[in-house]
């Protein structure tokens, strides 16, 4: 059954390449031009993806986002900016983006970034809810509560967190987490998979700059200790 795609964009020419592009590799593919009817259409449709451009005639990219993730946790969503700066980059994931694409872009990029997110959505097994200290996680509904608030948590971090959890207690190197989560083709960095910890350490550390379960392998990655003053510490620090 093919896969459906909705690209949110105002610019013709970028619609048109796309869909093009996208059918050609067996996409079905939706559009909308403004921003409250992408929204109205993926309620409607119930896309796949969904590929989302940052600047739209009506809102912009990041409340659009954070509209989409209100209706849905789980449909992954690329952003489309041409602002290169990383603070719109880290802003446009907190809205929940699961990943971006800055203009201008390579149609092979985004076609293998939105097969990654898709592959990546097929949720392998895992525990319904985890507790982590006096954090409680749901991967299936992407919610994290603790230190008395909710958070709405992006694709990335659940799939970091269930890597984590699987191998709680042992550590888990960068290039192992680049390759499960991110993939080959989203060319991504160490520098993100950092950016994520101090995403999640936020919120779920009491103590962010003295964190007691998302630990630091010195040289090579993270390790989670799901009962902090365990052995599983010897060789980890913040």
């Amino acid at each position: 059954m093919k896969k459906t795609i909705l690209l949110i964009e105002d610019e013709p020419h970028i619609v048109m390449g796309l869909r093009d592009a996208l059918e050609f590799e067996g996409f079905s593919v939706l559009a909308a031009g403004k921003g409250k009817d992408g929204i109205a259409l993926a309620r409607a449709e119930s896309p796949d993806a969904i590929v989302l451009d940052l600047m739209l005639p009506d809102m912009n990219g990041f409340a659009i986002c954070e509209e989409l993730r209100r209706w849905s946790a789980f449909v992954p969503i690329v952003m489309l900016t041409a602002r290169s700066q990383e603070t719109d980059k880290i802003r446009g994931l907190t809205a929940g983006a699961d990943d971006y694409v800055t203009k201008p872009f390579s149609v092979n990029e985004l076609i293998a970034r939105v097969r990654a997110v898709l592959r990546r959505s097929q949720l392998r097994a895992a525990p319904e809810f985890v507790e982590i200290g006096t954090a409680k996680v749901s991967f299936g509904a992407h919610t994290l509560q603790a230190l008395g608030q909710e958070y709405q948590l992006s694709f990335y971090e659940v799939e970091l967190l269930k890597l984590l959890w699987d191998r709680a207690g042992q550590p888990v190197s960068r290039d192992e987490i680049l390759q499960k989560i991110w993939g080959l083709d989203a060319h991504p960095t160490n520098r993100t998979v950092d950016n994520f910890i101090v995403k999640l350490r936020k919120k779920i550390e009491p103590h962010p700059d003295r964190p007691a379960h998302i630990l630091t392998v010195y040289g090579y990655g993270y390790k989670l200790v799901v009962e902090p003053g365990s052995s599983a510490n010897l060789e980890s620090a913040p």
